[in-house]
């Protein structure tokens, strides 16, 4: 799968930012994908983006690229991904190599037992963050387990360093979610960002 898309405005002359998102089929990243695609789209970036392992039964991997800025391709090379969003811990694991230098991966895990030592030294060794966030827990406390997606979308947009703004992020999630779920999806969007919102403040006070 591929798509392309640009609606003028303030993706005019912009950097290229690269996001790689993955996963096990069912935890949806695809729908996670849409999202952040379509608010890319109401922003005004130029946006494309690829489904490299479309197995998305449950329990198979699932990779999606999205890339910001004029670009050519669909697909993100490795090591240029600013960004790397990960449902599952294993997942993230395997998709490492995209990470950049620099680069910031965010995970549905748990602290502080993710990421194992070796993989600390390997994002040292790239200059890379690691923001490890307990999606799935917040997602199932709302009622709302199988939202874990949003929860991590949540997370990832109240960091500064997101081309995409929190808010038309959170329009895009009113606009696309069936009804009878708008409101438990918005809630554990919005659980998610508070605790970004809290550790990003964390951050800056050290």
């Amino acid at each position: 799968m591929s798509e392309r898309g640009h609606r003028g405005g303030s993706g005019v002359g912009m950097e290229t930012v690269n996001i790689v998102l993955c996963g096990l089929g069912g935890q949806g990243i695809l729908f996670m994908t849409k999202v952040l695609a379509r608010a890319a789209l109401d922003q005004g970036l130029d946006i494309m983006g690829a489904e490299t392992h479309g197995m998305a039964q449950r329990g198979g991997s699932v990779v999606s690229h999205l890339r910001f800025g004029h670009v050519e391709s669909s697909l993100v090379r490795s090591g240029t991904a600013r960004f790397l969003l990960a449902l599952d811990a294993d997942e993230a694991y395997r998709n490492l190599p995209f990470l950049s230098e620099n680069g910031r991966l965010y995970v549905n895990a748990l602290e502080p037992g993710f990421p194992v030592p070796e993989v600390q030294r390997y994002l040292d060794s790239r200059r890379a963050v690691c923001r490890a966030f307990p999606a799935e827990k917040t997602a199932a406390v709302l009622g709302a387990p199988m939202s874990a997606n949003l929860a991590l979308l949540g997370f990832y947009s109240a960091f500064e360093d997101s081309p995409v703004s929190t808010d038309a992020i959170e329009k895009t999630i009113r606009d696309v979610s069936p009804e009878r779920f708008r409101e438990i999806n918005l809630a554990v969007f919005r659980s998610g960002f508070e605790r970004g919102r809290r550790m990003g403040a964390g951050l800056a006070g050290r």
